[in-house]
């Protein structure tokens, strides 16, 4: 089996993997970009590998595969570190609405209060 068709095929599966993902509501679209990109990207170096090679020769690595692995290295710490601050973020809207749902029960038992005071159980 040729290379590149490996290439190709894995790139478009994991492609319409994603896209299924998005599909089903598993992924929202703004997660799921940087792997359609990834994805888009092996596609386009698997089909016009010689660009590949060019590519890696101006950039002064001495082999496509060591370019490749540097790449894929960089895309995934920069993935990486995009998701870390997407947690961070989640992570702070989750303490906000713990404490508005605290404030929330607090009222609410003070509401409760202020009505078993003017119950009319309570004035027999």
């Amino acid at each position: 089996m040729n290379i590149h068709f490996l290439a190709i095929l894995l790139s478009s599966l994991m492609f319409l993997f994603v896209v299924d993902l998005v599909r089903r509501h598993k992924l929202t679209f703004k997660y799921a970009l940087a792997w359609l990109l990834v994805s888009a990207a092996g596609v386009f170096f698997a089909v016009f590998h010689k660009f590949l090679f060019k590519l890696a020769g101006f950039l002064g690595f001495e082999l496509p595969s060591n370019f490749i692995f540097f790449t894929l290295f960089c895309v995934f710490l920069f993935l990486s570190l995009v998701l870390t601050v997407f947690l961070c973020q989640q992570n702070n809207r989750n303490d906000t609405m713990a404490q508005k749902i605290a404030l929330l029960e607090f009222e609410i038992k003070q509401i409760k209060q202020n009505l078993s005071k003017y119950s009319p159980s309570q004035k027999q």
